[in-house]
């Protein structure tokens, strides 16, 4: 889920964080850089939103899957039972199947909608926060841009330490009502 999370807030990062053109055309413009993995994990309420989403998501499997064994049984039983069944008998089984499919990827799709719109549920209160922190630091701080190095590893080498707002951004976090 937080992988999820981490490429939805690079993309809402990178739109919040881009720089005025003002700002992007100051001689050494200032940049700066966030951990978002480590800032999401000590976000209050991210606990409990993941910890809530993995169980509803594990009821929705579950659900999924009692429907899968299910129709697998059918399928199985149908295979055995063919041979002595009559065309007729074999057609009408052969559609009975087909619609036992079709109701599972009918609700397939259901739970997945339902479950994408519980995580934007669960997760947009938190994404807006970090969000309001993060520009609330880059505007105060004077900063162009804030990069997310959580998101890019491997891309980033070398980094002054210096740059670094994780911390900041915790400390506001945590302090917010």
């Amino acid at each position: 889920m937080y992988r999820r999370f981490l490429t939805l807030f690079g993309v809402l990062g990178i739109v919040l964080l881009l720089p005025t053109p003002a700002a992007g055309q100051q001689a050494g413009a200032r940049v700066a850089f966030i951990n978002a993995r480590a800032v999401l994990l000590a976000t209050p309420g991210f606990a409990q939103a993941e910890s809530t989403y993995t169980r509803e998501l594990a009821a929705y499997r579950g659900e999924i899957e009692k429907l899968q064994a299910s129709l697998d049984s059918a399928a199985s039983d149908f295979e055995q039972k063919s041979v002595m069944l009559s065309a007729t008998a074999k057609t009408a089984k052969r559609r009975e199947l087909e619609t036992q499919q079709g109701q599972l990827e009918q609700r397939a799709t259901e739970l997945r909608t339902k479950a994408g719109q519980r995580e934007q549920e669960l997760l947009s209160p938190i994404h807006a926060r970090v969000n309001d922190v993060i520009e609330q630091l880059r505007a105060g701080g004077g900063y162009a841009m804030i990069f997310d190095v959580s998101a890019n590893s491997g891309i980033i080498v070398a980094v002054d330490k210096s740059l670094d707002l994780t911390a900041q951004v915790i400390e506001k976090l945590k302090s917010a009502p």
